[in-house]
């Protein structure tokens, strides 16, 4: 076993390693970016190093300061985590040479893996059933658009260097073939380096379903599969392991499959095949065909580690230190059932885009496992993945593990950025989910209902006016509340989603009071330290920067009115596009001058690892653009503002 590795990554991938050396005795060393200089990896790493600036290519790109870093502290071995470097073989080459380990596959098996048509030309050779499509070399747009129409729509454009939906595209018909095909090079060329792309069918009741693989070299096995399938915009929201509905014919096919992906590259490490099914007629050993695979450690490794009672990062260690697999795949056992839900910093209401700020708190109840990056009072920065935990339950049924998942989303506790909690919990409480009718086009069809406000929200403006004025900390005195010839009252305004609306107070016997909200009464009683409403389901309240109500899977968040705060958005209106998160501007679509149409391109923005189309609200001539390409911009900041829409006469 190693004595010293060093991790190549940030965020929870770094904290989750940290974990499991500690636990071999092995000493760690993280690196850092200028931006994460007081990041969780690394206060919890034994020693650190800044390796440069905060962009990705500053620092957590840099193969060459990673690498003098491990010289420089002794490490054995490095452990790329995922994404970065993670499947970059010619960096795997640089580590090698340098005398060190590379905690993952070889440099050969990535390669071969790593772009999707020559993978799929390889696991055809292998007997691997892989999806119909065009897997070759020639791009010419003509040329792709043909084969497109030959396969039939719709279809999936995917970079074929490409991984977590970035370079993908779904096309219904041949109108809107060149826009998508231009849409995805650019992201592609922007996020890998490469624009080449490959065009598959688009399965119509499509299921994501991958099985966790792991090899010596010598040998590989399989640890059984996990359902992927509910996605949005081809990014993972929720995953369970075992796949539901999944039957043991099915699992022997899929399973055998993947472990011969595994053995055809001679693959060392953990690996992740990943396969789309046809749920349409349930699950059918002849429905499933290779999509990818994956290289390195997955983010959903912990619900396989759940089922299987197996840590996947100390696998990792012992076959990277020259051991050979610790388990036969006869002595490995499939038990229960596990959920993973990815936290995020990012806006449902506008779309799923991704948020910024300061965590003003952060709480994980003590029924599931949280693994994180962070903790309360970081930052949420623009330049990285703005996960904030992944959230995992495990029971010995789908049902009691789908329980477990639905109240530890309830009882989270986040504030200070918006995030996608509430989302999240409904989603584990969606009718055909708990069901096991999962696809990847769920999410979308059932969208509005996932988004759903509560109908009122007065109940929790109550508990939070009722913190606002702390009446929590009302004496327990037999004379509070007693005054002379009227009941006491206060009164706070309180704003929520920019409507304000007055809470009043009456606090009627020392523990009791009234909450009054535009005819509303809601009497609270006390019990304890805290407050409670008479007959309604308790609700958590958090102080943090605010006031925010956790109550039945919903999240409220309320601050107090403040009469000198002025409504920039009352400005220039839907004239100015604004930029609705901090970013890189990747290209500008117009210029002053320029008439557009409602729904038109304006401009791409780069945040977060992901392109974000900013489309005009509605039609006229440009009157100025602020920004130019390769700018960096700031949340809010003006980037093209149309020319003031005529009034009518009379």
């Amino acid at each position: 076993m190693f004595r010293k590795i060093l991790i190549a990554n940030r965020g929870e991938i770094a904290c989750r390693i940290i974990k499991t050396a500690r636990q071999l005795g092995v000493s760690t060393v993280a690196v850092y970016s200028q931006a994460d200089r007081n990041a969780l990896h690394v206060k919890l790493a034994d020693v650190a190093v800044c390796i440069g600036g905060a962009a990705p290519k500053d620092s957590y790109l840099r193969g060459d300061a990673i690498i003098a870093a491990a010289l420089q502290t002794g490490a054995e071995a490095i452990h790329p985590g995922y994404g970065f470097l993670s499947e970059n073989p010619d960096f795997v080459d640089a580590v090698k040479a340098a005398g060190l380990v590379f905690i993952g596959p070889s440099a050969d098996a990535i390669r071969a893996m790593g772009l999707k048509d020559a993978a799929k030309a390889l696991m055809e050779k292998a007997g691997v059933p892989v999806v119909p499509g065009y897997h070759g070399d020639n791009q010419d747009g003509a040329f792709l658009a043909q084969q497109a129409e030959r396969i039939g729509y719709p279809v999936l454009i995917k970079a074929v260097a490409g991984g977590g939906g970035k370079g993908m595209r779904r096309v219904e018909s041949a109108g809107e073939f060149a826009d998508a095909l231009r849409s995805a090079k650019a992201e592609a060329a922007n996020a890998f380096g490469n624009d080449a792309v490959l065009i598959e069918k688009y399965v119509a009741a499509p299921r994501h379903i991958e099985v966790q693989v792991f090899g010596d070299g010598i040998d590989a096995v399989h640890l059984f599969e996990r359902d992927c399938s509910l996605q949005r915009r081809h990014q993972k929201v929720i995953e369970e392991a075992p796949a539901p509905g999944m039957t043991l014919q099915m699992r022997e096919a899929m399973g055998s499959a993947a472990v011969k992906a595994a053995k055809a590259i001679g693959y060392s490490g953990a690996g992740t095949i990943e396969f789309i099914v046809d749920g349409s007629e349930g699950l059918r050993p002849d429905r499933f065909w290779f999509m990818e695979m994956n290289t390195r450690l997955q983010v959903e490794h912990p619900v396989t580690e759940a089922i299987t009672g197996l840590d996947l990062v100390e696998w990792q260690l012992r076959v990277a230190s020259g051991e050979r697999l610790p388990l036969t795949q006869d002595d490995i056992r499939l038990n229960g059932h596990a959920f993973e839900a990815r936290l995020y910093a990012e806006d449902v209401d506008a779309g799923f885009l991704p948020s910024t700020g300061r965590l003003a708190h952060l709480a994980f109840p003590t029924n599931c496992r949280a693994d994180t990056g962070v903790r309360t009072g970081d930052e949420i920065s623009s330049w990285y993945d703005p996960m904030i935990a992944k959230i995992i339950t495990h029971g010995p049924t789908r049902d009691i593990a789908l329980s477990k998942l639905s109240r530890a989303l309830d009882e989270a506790q986040v504030a200070g950025t918006v995030t996608n909690l509430t989302f999240l919990a409904a989603l584990s409480r969606h009718e055909g989910f708990a069901k096991g009718e999962v696809d990847t086009g769920l999410i979308a069809r059932d969208l509005a209902a996932l988004t759903a406000k509560p109908e009122s929200r007065r109940r929790e403006m109550a508990m939070a006016g009722l913190a606002a004025l702390h009446a929590a900390a009302i004496p327990n005195d037999p004379l509070a509340g007693f005054s002379l010839w009227a009941p006491l009252e206060q009164c706070v305004a309180l704003e929520e989603a920019g409507e304000m609306l007055e809470v009043r107070l009456q606090l009627t016997h020392p523990d009791q009071a009234q909450a009054s909200i535009e005819g509303d009464v809601f009497t609270a009683i006390r019990r304890g330290s805290g407050w409670s409403l008479e007959g309604q389901p308790d609700a958590q309240v958090v102080e943090a920067e605010g006031f925010h109500v956790y109550s039945s899977g919903h999240l409220l968040s309320f601050r107090l009115h403040d009469p000198l705060d002025r409504d920039q958005s009352a400005g220039p209106g839907g004239d100015v596009t604004l930029a609705p998160m901090p970013g890189l501007v990747r290209a500008m679509l117009v210029q002053a001058g320029e008439t557009v149409a409602a729904g038109q391109p304006l401009c791409v923005l780069e945040a977060m690892k992901m392109e974000h189309t900013l489309k005009a609200v509605r039609a006229g001539r440009v009157a100025e653009v602020f920004v130019s390409e390769g700018a960096q911009i700031s949340a809010g900041d003006p980037l093209v503002q149309l020319e003031p829409e005529a009034l009518p006469h009379g």
